[in-house]
This record gives structure tokens, sequence and C-alpha cells, in this order.
């Protein structure tokens, strides 16, 4: 799939590194890492807030540029952009999946803002300072996450 990085890095590399990173930046900043929180401060940014952390705009850049580069730059299949939903496009027809990755991500969008922080910032650093809401909100989200991929399995007939 990829010409740079051909297999995935094994997770007893990423994990303790990405565990890392997160002691070091409270350790450095006293702030968690956290995706929502970048995507907040660069929305200020943009609207001239204050208290803006310029690190997490990086962030929020990296995010997308890293994104990019990866579907755009990195592919074998001469550059054209993925998008990440082949399977529910197989299952799918095109009209169908617009208005379902939309509602997703709208209440995607509206869980982060209700639970004070998204996936990332709960589950690694919210449950790295023992905060029980973190947990809570951790063991919700993937107690759904594993609810909707049933369903969908179930839906599609199995073809997802």
């Amino acid at each position: 799939m990829f010409d740079l990085l051909p297999q995935r890095i094994p997770w007893y590399i990423v994990g303790p590194g990405l565990g890392l990173l997160i002691v070091a930046l409270f350790a450095v900043a006293n702030q968690p890492l956290g995706a929502s929180g970048a995507y907040v401060h660069t929305s200020g940014l943009l609207r001239r807030g204050r208290d803006i952390v310029v690190w997490r705009v990086w962030y929020f850049v990296g995010m997308f540029v890293g994104g990019l580069l990866v579907t755009r730059v990195l592919t074998t299949d001469n550059h054209a952009i993925r998008s990440g939903y082949d399977s529910l496009r197989g299952a799918f027809p095109l009209w169908a999946v617009v208005p379902l990755v939309f509602g997703g991500a709208t209440l995607l969008g509206f869980g982060a803002g209700m639970a004070g922080g998204c996936t990332s910032g709960h589950g690694l650093c919210g449950t790295a300072q023992r905060s029980p809401a973190s947990a809570a909100v951790t063991i919700t989200f993937l107690t759904t996450a594993v609810i909707t991929t049933f369903a969908l399995h179930v839906a599609t007939g199995g073809s997802l």
C-alpha cells in the first residue's frame, strides 16, 4: 500500500512511544495531547481569539498535512486520493455514504463538545491522569464503537 511505510509500526513500539510523548508533554508544558483541543485552538486563532496555544495549532495543521501526504504522496496507485471509506462504499451507494459520514462527523463533534474532549484526549491523557470522568467517557466510546460495528455488520449482511 505505501512505498515508504510498507507495514504498520508494531503496537509494542507505538504504544510506549505515545505514552512517553504524553508524559513528556505533561512534564514540559503541563498540557494534554488531544485532537479536539487542537481544533479549538486553531478555530480560536482564525477568529482572532485570545489564550491560543500555538503548538496546538501546528499539531492540528500537522494532522491535516500528514493525512494529505499519506493519501496523496505515499500511495502506489498513481497518487489517487483515498477516502478511507472503501468498505462503506462497497456496501452502500455514494448517495447514502455522504450523509452517513456527515452525520457521523457531526455526532462526533457534538459528542466531543459534550464530553469536554475527544477520544484521544480522554482515552490517552485523561485516563493517564486517573480522571474518573475520562475513564467513564472512554468506556462509553469503546462500548458505542463495538455496538455500532456489530449493528453495521448485521445491517449489511456481513459486508462491513
